[in-house]
């Protein structure tokens, strides 16, 4: 599954940061480029299916630091450092020998200045600093006027600005600017550490998680009936098994029995609407019949469960099939589709989620596919083939906009948390 990535950068340093940007198959890399910092609000809220944001601008983070922070996305930024300094001033050297002795310059964080200065002993030389604050960030008039004002009273021969738009506002002045420069070490490490960051999420992790199943059926003369007489059903049901990577005994009542784990338990939930080995075993027996499953982190786990969504089955003629997870959450009947208002859940999804016409009916189709059983955050995540972060944050639209409701957990892992379950609330 890839992990989506964020690049927000300036549309003229666009073509730099692409150069650096790793081929990798597990990550995605979606590009918002800008030219003003006010277009950062709109591209962050169009980034919100992104699992991770990386910045190429310090300033464009603090920008939006507030509002990501509410999103939870992993954030990384190029902060300005020593290197990145030193490189400015050395293009600058390059251009003209005296300039940079005599230049203002405005930085969001003055230390890696006062340690270059320092190492090149520069604090005798007519260098104004301006540490913006981050309330400057949404006015950058301030810092436009300060640096004019220097220019204006003959103090210094050269700007060094953060900001795209204070270098355009000054050269429209004729006021020598240079933009900081990012070197590409810098992003190149940048990208390095958005590595690191996407080995520490939590992919969608392989299960532990056992599945096991009754099938029985039944007849009038007694509750349950043997698969004794009927070797033709016994070869369905272990074709079932050896397609969906389980095994399949016969135990002393000469009813069937599955194991499985992932494989069994994928196939079990794609066909919550449809399940067709129920009805191939009613249609060859003549027979009401009962498929129980039960999931657990142990055999013993699943097997209680197994069997207290036999119980269910049992307690009607009809053929029936549930399923009971971890956390005792009874599922079913499977194999029959339930219906809802797709209509009236479309609207809740536009008006009170506040998503998107895609996004809409993907979710429906969702909830369609999965006959409005109950859903994780993970059974969201790997339906869509995004991240689990990606998907919580649409369940949260969801729940916000009281779409969905708590319906109960499942704890796949023996370690931690438990994971929640919706349902629709309309």
């Amino acid at each position: 599954m890839k992990m989506k990535i964020a690049v927000f950068s300036p549309r003229a340093m666009l073509d730099r940061v692409k150069k650096v940007v790793p081929v990798d198959k597990e990550l995605d890399f979606m590009f918002f480029p800008y030219v003003s910092l006010k277009e950062m609000i709109h591209l962050v809220e169009k980034a919100y299916v992104c699992d991770i944001f990386f910045f190429t601008e310090q300033v464009s983070y603090l920008y939006v630091k507030s509002k990501v922070e509410k999103k939870e996305p992993p954030c990384i930024h190029l902060p300005l450092d020593e290197y990145m300094l030193l490189t400015t001033l050395c293009l600058l050297k390059k251009n003209n020998e005296q300039v940079w002795k005599r230049i203002s310059i405005d930085v969001c964080n003055d230390k890696p200045v006062y340690k270059v200065f320092s190492e090149l002993h520069l604090q005798d030389n007519d260098i104004y600093l301006l540490q913006t604050k981050e309330s400057m960030l949404h006015h950058l008039q301030p810092i436009i006027d300060y640096h004019e004002k220097l220019w204006e009273e003959g103090k210094i021969d050269y700007v060094v600005t953060s900001f795209e738009e204070v270098k355009d506002t000054l050269k429209q002045k004729n006021i020598p600017v240079q933009k900081m420069h990012t070197p590409t070490l810098n992003m190149e490490m940048a990208m390095e550490e958005v590595k690191q960051v996407v080995k520490l999420q939590d992919y969608q992790a392989n299960t532990t998680q056992v599945v096991i199943g009754y099938i029985q059926l039944k007849s009038k003369e007694a509750k349950v009936q043997s698969f004794d007489s009927n070797e033709q059903l016994k070869k369905i049901i272990h074709e079932f098994a050896q397609e969906n990577h389980a095994c399949v005994i016969t135990n002393k009542h000469n009813h069937m029995m599955l194991f499985g784990t992932n494989a069994l338990l994928a196939y079990i939930r794609q066909h919550y609407r449809d399940f067709p080995l129920l009805h191939v075993i009613e249609r060859r027996s003549q027979l009401p019949v009962a498929i129980a499953f039960g999931i657990g982190l142990t055999a013993n786990t699943a097997k209680e469960n197994a069997k207290a969504a036999l119980e269910a089955c049992l307690d009607t003629q009809e053929s029936k099939c549930f399923l009971v997870n971890e956390n005792k959450v009874m599922i079913g009947p499977i194999g029959e589709t339930k219906t809802f208002d797709t209509s009236k859940l479309y609207q809740a999804l536009i008006h009170k989620a506040r998503l998107n016409n895609e996004i809409s009916y993907n979710f429906i189709q969702f909830i369609t596919l999965r006959n409005n059983e109950p859903f994780s955050s993970n059974d969201f995540a790997s339906h869509y083939q995004v991240t689990k972060r990606s998907a919580e944050r649409t369940i949260n639209k969801l729940l916000s906009g009281k779409v969905i409701k708590v319906a109960g957990e499942e704890k796949p892992y023996v370690r931690g948390r438990p994971r929640k379950l919706f349902n629709l609330n309309i």
